[in-house]
């Protein structure tokens, strides 16, 4: 296999498993500060309990997001060391402020909050809490930001030695694609987050265990998760959709299938693309659904692959175009199911339905899956660039490191990320188990306000 293949399958294997923990966090964050103020304007000590819970686990997800994000910095360096070289100028902005900034303020305050509620009192408690939030979520926006730019490049010019410089950081931070992608991916993260929640209410209500906390975060984890999952297909999906059609039309191509330019271009359901035969085979679709939902007209024009240069079409077709319906039809599933749930939680039947509540329990691991796919999607949209129409990604690769030396690092991060899984399963299935132990049915006010 060849260096280029190894160094992208490295740099994928890598970036998915550690995007794993902060999704978790990003998506925890909210809810805790939300538990938190449920706590003190209720002044009930339950939902405090909630908080407390809820914020060791963020702990311990934010600890190994840590711990599985510090190769892909080194990888920058290594094997992608002519990409660092091209575009540092740029994108070492917001990556440095990220550490600086966020991953500093986020790491500070969950110790305060886990281990300072007793001396803060509860307003600052609840600071310390709101602070992990804005940390949290202000992480994911520059990294948004520096993705964003790669995908839609903005406030740059290209220097002497062919490298490019920075002109406008506020273009940078506030580029018009990172907004839609950053509303759309921390939407994503909510879900996660909610369906968690969810999904660990309904097992202690099944399993009989803190049956009324159970019924507490079954209550935030549907109402959050049917908020969040209605927000991902709009407005920001759409958003989203609507970007990637005005920025990068090829990929939109690609994404439906659609080969051949089309006036009130149908909305592909299900098929399967032919690339021998440039066609997409046993097609589903909704007539004319795509014009209208990418250019709210019914007979827009839609560009097919066959409109652009082969050497412009992403990589890999088939798995971009596989990656989004999954993301897309996932989606749906979450919103139809959450939308039952918030029915079923409104006539006061969801507690004594098992079956849902079941289906509550299983669906946890599906918005990983979702979250997981759909930066495939953003990814192999982007290419074959990594800097969108200026830097290939055929060129960012350094050619200092051999194939068999990115070879032996991928089999030792497989090993490593194998041995972490378990780690982490087994604290998790710990804290879940003591979790049911240590929160009690205690109503009492809370006290300590400041």
């Amino acid at each position: 296999m060849e260096s280029l293949t190894l160094d992208r399958l490295q740099f994928a294997f890598t970036v998915t498993y550690h995007y794993l923990f902060p999704q978790l966090t990003m998506g925890l964050a909210p809810l805790i500060v939300i538990f938190k103020s449920l706590a003190i304007w209720k002044r009930d000590e339950m939902w405090n309990e909630a908080a407390r819970f809820w914020g060791k686990i963020f702990g311990i997800t934010f600890l190994f997001g840590v711990v599985t994000g510090i190769p892909m910095e080194f990888q920058f360096g290594t094997n992608w060391a002519v990409f660092s070289k091209y575009a540092g100028g740029v994108i070492g902005q917001t990556l440095a402020m990220e550490g600086t900034f966020a991953f500093f303020l986020e790491s500070s305050f969950i110790g305060l909050f886990l281990f300072g509620e007793k001396r803060l009192g509860q307003a600052l408690h609840w600071l310390s809490a709101f602070l992990i939030f804005v940390g949290t979520w202000l992480s994911g926006w520059f990294i948004i930001a520096t993705n964003a730019w790669m995908q839609h490049p903005v406030g740059y010019e290209v220097a002497a030695d062919g490298s490019v410089h920075l002109t406008s950081f506020w273009s940078l931070v506030l580029n018009e694609w990172a907004v839609y992608q950053y509303m759309h991916n921390m939407g994503g993260a909510l879900v996660t987050g909610s369906f968690a929640v969810a999904a660990l209410g309904a097992f202690y209500i099944l399993s009989k265990q803190q049956v009324e906390f159970g019924k507490m975060f079954v209550k935030a984890g549907v109402i959050a998760g049917c908020v969040a999952s209605i927000w991902m297909l709009f407005p920001s999906g759409d958003w989203q959709g609507k970007m990637v059609a005005k920025h990068q039309p090829v990929t939109l191509a690609a994404m439906e299938g659609l080969f051949d330019t089309t006036e009130g271009a149908p909305l592909v359901l299900i098929g399967q693309p032919d690339m021998e035969k440039k066609r997409l085979d046993n097609a589903i679709h909704i007539p004319s659904a795509l014009s209208f939902i990418t250019y709210q007209r019914w007979d827009a024009k839609v560009k097919g692959l066959n409109e652009f240069p082969e050497d412009q079409h992403p990589d890999n077709i088939p798995l971009l175009y596989y990656s989004f319906h999954i993301m897309v039809g996932l989606g749906t599933i979450f919103i139809a199911i959450m939308v039952i749930a918030a029915i079923w939680l409104w006539r006061g039947w969801l507690f004594e339905s098992n079956w849902l509540l079941w289906i509550l329990m299983l669906l946890f691991p599906f918005p990983f899956i979702a979250n997981t796919v759909g930066w495939m999607t953003a990814e192999l949209g982007r290419q074959p660039w990594l800097v969108y129409g200026l830097f290939r990604t055929e060129e960012g690769a350094s050619h200092m490191v051999s194939s068999g030396n990115v070879m032996f690092t991928l089999l030792g991060f497989f090993g490593m990320y194998t041995v972490l899984s378990l780690l982490y399963i087994f604290l998790m299935l710990r804290r879940i188990e003591h979790g049911a132990e240590e929160l009690t049915a205690a109503a009492a006010p809370v006290g300590g306000e400041n």
